[in-house]
């Protein structure tokens, strides 16, 4: 799994700090901006922070690249709605010359099951390529390749909705792949973003666990986690 950040809002804080002043100030945006200082960005920040004034939050935003990831973790990606996604074409890109399924580590690590999956992956791989060279379109072999398909995708958020997605993601209950990509999207927003991402990660970083009797019972571990996170 390959995770970059491609793109992002220019100064995403000062954005966002100076949209949150801008709504309880009589002066001009310009005016506004000359008078913003380092200290007054973090103070504010950290007050619509606290009061949960997250609109704002969403004047800022980050595009990532996201490679070497599955069709089934890139399903559970696109049920985030608010966000623009860019996949990989399954029409247009045939498989026939390339194949690459991502392998659990549970199946990898268990020889026999390694065995079945491998054997399937090159079975499926063999019986598409067959169908595009009798002439079957792509767009119509592609009907019989797995969720391990490997895919890459392209994907753009705001801050608040990268709250969110951590919250949701970021979790030890979430499945495996999407939350190894939240946790790296996380480092990555992290630098560019101190202030808004401070406190960013799983639902119970900043309050009871919302998983209720699902709770991985490591909170604390948890925490520690995302606290140190670089």
């Amino acid at each position: 799994m390959n995770v970059t950040l491609i793109e992002y809002t220019p100064n995403p804080e000062l954005t966002v700090a100076l949209a949150a002043r801008l709504c309880y100030s009589p002066i001009s945006i310009s005016e506004l901006r000359d008078k913003l200082e380092l200290a007054d960005i973090e103070q504010f920040l950290d007050r619509i922070m606290s009061l949960g004034h997250h609109s704002v939050l969403e004047h800022a935003s980050f595009t990532f690249g996201i490679e070497g990831i599955s069709r089934v973790t890139s399903h559970q990606l696109v049920r985030h709605r608010i966000a623009s996604f860019s996949q990989q074409s399954q029409r247009y890109v045939s498989h026939k010359d390339f194949f690459t399924s991502i392998m659990p580590d549970s199946i990898a690590e268990n020889q026999e099951a390694r065995q079945i999956f491998a054997f399937m992956s090159e079975t499926v791989h063999k019986a598409y390529a067959q169908l595009v060279e009798m002439g079957i379109p792509p767009e119509d072999a592609r009907y019989i390749l797995p969720n391990a398909t490997e895919t890459k995708i392209i994907m753009t958020m705001n801050a608040r909705e990268l709250l969110h997605f951590f919250a949701l993601r970021c979790c030890q209950r979430a499945q495996w792949e999407i939350n190894e990509m939240a946790i790296e999207m996380l480092r990555l927003v992290k630098k560019i973003a101190p202030v808004i991402f401070r406190e960013a990660g799983p639902g119970c970083i900043g309050a009871p666990c919302p998983e209720g009797q699902f709770c991985c019972g490591q909170t604390a571990e948890v925490r520690e986690f995302f606290k140190n996170l670089e």
